[in-house]
């Protein structure tokens, strides 16, 4: 039979209806495409250009492998059939529109045959995946989306089966459909044997569903199918979690405070944010991926942070006239955002790590909170139980270089009786951080790792009062400039005192200073974790081999695991202890839940569930001791103990080097020795 795209439907040619259809829904498409691409121009110039090599690896990988898709086995394998068979399909929409005349006279009728089969396949396999959505959504509907409408995604799925199933009809009209290449196709030929009229409604229900398909992405999450190729290739390939300076110099590092000269921080407006920031708001696949690990959601807070990629590109299709008038709307970004959103945020990235197309949720946050801290300075109501704590440790970091606001020259007093270095060059300098300086808990931790240190017969100093605050709480709560003049001081010290390599145990001071001092002169300085030290320790056969018998967890803290991408040492370190067996919670490793504290030490009503949830995984493991790697974890879950909650008194919670140097003190004790790890500290 005749192709149905050149008959004549009375005194209109098949062709000439084809032209309107696609004219007009390829127009409103286009349309809608050049609007977005103009509103995300909008933003500020960012250099996203570097790198190439690795860019490209990671859109083979991420875009085309759909890696972090696939995490999510369910959902994200049936997003990866109905992804795949796309690409698989998309060059037979171009054969259908154009009559044949793509597979008849351009391609070579050597690959002709392969190409059917390809094609047959991607329509096959986009036809399973929505069949399968389909029942997941209707049949099997998540938590998460239960109570919202699927009216738009059950368009969706509705519209590419029609697409797929109209394909398999309009091939079995053909004169000749080869049971090799097509073989779907042949089969309806045989068992169907499709009449003239069926053929060409098919063909038409195809190209319609097409166009109101190509009419519906712009309007809706599946604008992803375009912006998401560019958001993965113009990823942010600096270390996780690493904040730009306020400014740069021509460099590349930040410009020191004695230079800096600009006249406003943070973002407050809608192009106050890079064009890269701004892509998010429409690669957003609205898979809620960030809103199901985001510790600040899962603790009741008014933050989700799929809202916020939502209210970027929310914003810009409101205050589009504006925007493209150079003209600043009457509501700036933070209203859309709202301050007890931007506030509830715990920096873990624990939504970036999670999202599949590469979408950076927390500069968003911690740019809004520059601007409030650093120029607002006024704040709601709804958020003045968070904000008021947080600017009484600004202040104390300002006046004392800690949060605490305990003098600084009691700073080194924790490491009174370790015969320790103190402010002399050495070959480790031990950074103790605000937590073990000041915090009786914590304090133990700081002695049994200069013990440990000195047991193995390093080389060891700390700084003592000279030592400041690494600046992390000031830099996640938006005080950037207090965090570069504590950065500068702390580098300056580093050079006087001829710092080269620093072992901290706090994962907030370990990330600051091993990423982000390097912006302002610390390149040249190795820092690493205590656990990968002592770890490195262990393997070369410098610390004594304890035994214990019993079972321990591991929680895996957010600026240790996810940021600095350290798992593995930690439970080798515990794994040294003979006799000791590591029972995983649920979520570990990559998947480990923040616990839920900020920037800041508190005991947060608000994020009480997290700690719940987090002890009832212990529960659950039948472990005796949790060990983490982090002195604020450490606190925040033992504020459990302080609130008088008795149901997880008999778990014990420990940092992993406390951990050893107990084993290693009750086996010296065994074998008469003088002299314990951190016996000072027992005293």
């Amino acid at each position: 039979m005749e192709h149905p795209l050149f008959l004549d439907y009375g005194p209109i040619p098949g062709w000439a209806i084809l032209l309107v259809l696609f004219g007009v829904s390829g127009g409103f498409f286009g349309y809608q495409v050049v609007k977005a691409s103009r509103l995300v121009l909008k933003g500020k110039p960012e250099n996203r250009f570097d790198n190439w090599g690795a860019r490209i690896s990671e859109v083979l990988s991420g875009w085309l492998g759909q890696k972090k898709v696939l995490k999510d086995r369910v959902a994200g394998g049936i997003h990866v059939l109905m992804f795949w068979g796309f690409l698989m399909l998309s060059t037979d929409m171009f054969d259908l529109a154009s009559g044949n005349q793509f597979s008849q006279k351009i391609l070579p009728e050597v690959v002709r045959g392969p190409w059917n089969l390809m094609v047959e396949i991607g329509y096959t396999i986009a036809f399973v995946g929505c069949v399968l959505a389909l029942i997941r959504r209707v049949v099997f509907t998540p938590e998460k989306l239960k109570g919202k409408s699927q009216l738009e995604g059950n368009v969706i799925l509705l519209l590419i089966m029609t697409i797929t199933t109209t394909s398999f009809v309009v091939e079995a009209g053909e004169s000749t459909v080869s049971s090799t290449w097509e073989p779907i196709g042949a089969w309806v030929a045989s068992t169907l044997v499709p009449s003239t009229s069926l053929v060409i409604a098919a063909y038409w229900a195809h190209m319609l569903a097409i166009c109101v398909f190509l009419f519906l992405i712009p309007l809706s999450k599946h604008m992803h199918l375009v912006m998401a190729f560019p958001n993965v290739f113009f990823h942010d390939l600096r270390p996780m979690a690493t904040m730009e300076p306020l400014a740069r110099g021509e460099n590349g590092k930040a410009v020191l405070l004695d230079e800096l000269d600009i006249e406003s921080f943070g973002a407050v407006n809608y192009t106050d944010f890079t064009w890269r920031d701004l892509i998010d708001g429409w690669a957003c696949t609205s898979c809620a991926r960030c809103q199901d690990v985001c510790p600040a959601y899962a603790s009741g807070k008014a933050l989700n942070p799929m809202q916020i990629i939502h209210d970027v590109r929310h914003y810009a299709n409101d205050h589009a006239t504006s925007i493209f008038a150079d003209e600043t709307p009457e509501e700036d970004i933070i209203a859309r955002f709202g301050e007890d959103a931007i506030w509830a945020c715990t920096t873990c990235h624990a939504c970036v790590e999670a999202c599949p197309i590469y979408i950076d949720h927390v500069p968003k946050l911690t740019d809004a909170r520059r601007h409030l801290m650093m120029e607002r300075m006024e704040f709601d109501e709804s958020v003045e139980d968070t904000v008021m704590p947080l600017m009484a440790t600004i202040e104390n970091l300002e006046s004392d270089s800690n949060p605490y606001g305990l003098p600084a020259h009691e700073r080194g007093d924790w490491a009174e009786g370790l015969d320790v270095k103190v402010a002399e060059p050495a070959e480790y300098i031990y950074f103790a951080g605000c937590a073990a300086s000041f915090d009786e808990r914590n304090k133990k931790v700081a002695r049994d790792t200069i013990s440990i240190m000195k047991e193995a017969g390093l080389d060891v100093g700390i700084l003592g009062m000279q030592e400041g605050c690494s600046g992390d709480a000031a830099r996640r709560a938006g005080n950037e400039y207090l965090f570069q003049m504590l950065a500068e001081t702390n580098l300056s010290t580093f050079e006087e005192i001829g710092v080269k390599k620093i072992v901290a145990s706090c994962p907030h001071c370990f990330h600051t200073l091993g990423k982000e001092y390097k912006d302002y002169g610390g390149e040249d300085i190795e820092v690493m974790h205590h656990s990968q030290l002592i770890n490195h320790l262990q393997v070369e056969g410098k610390l004594p081999q304890p035994k214990h018998d019993g079972t321990v967890t591991y929680h895996d803290p957010c600026r240790l695991g996810r940021q600095m991408g350290i798992y593995d040492e930690p439970r080798e370190l515990i794994n040294a202890v003979e006799g000791v067996e590591i029972v995983e919670m649920e979520h570990s490793g990559e998947d480990a839940m923040c616990c839920g504290v900020s920037s800041m030490m508190s005991c947060n009503e608000n994020a009480r569930s997290l700690r719940v949830t987090r002890m009832e995984e212990v529960r659950a493991t039948g472990a005796e001791t949790m060990l983490t790697s982090c002195p604020k974890c450490v606190s925040h879950f033992e504020c459990l103990k302080f609130e008088g909650d008795e149901a997880y008194a008999d778990i014990e919670i420990l940092d992993v080097v406390s951990f050893l140097a107990r084993q290693v003190n009750e086996q010296k004790g065994q074998l008469g020795a003088e002299t314990t790890v951190g016996e000072t500290a027992e005293a």
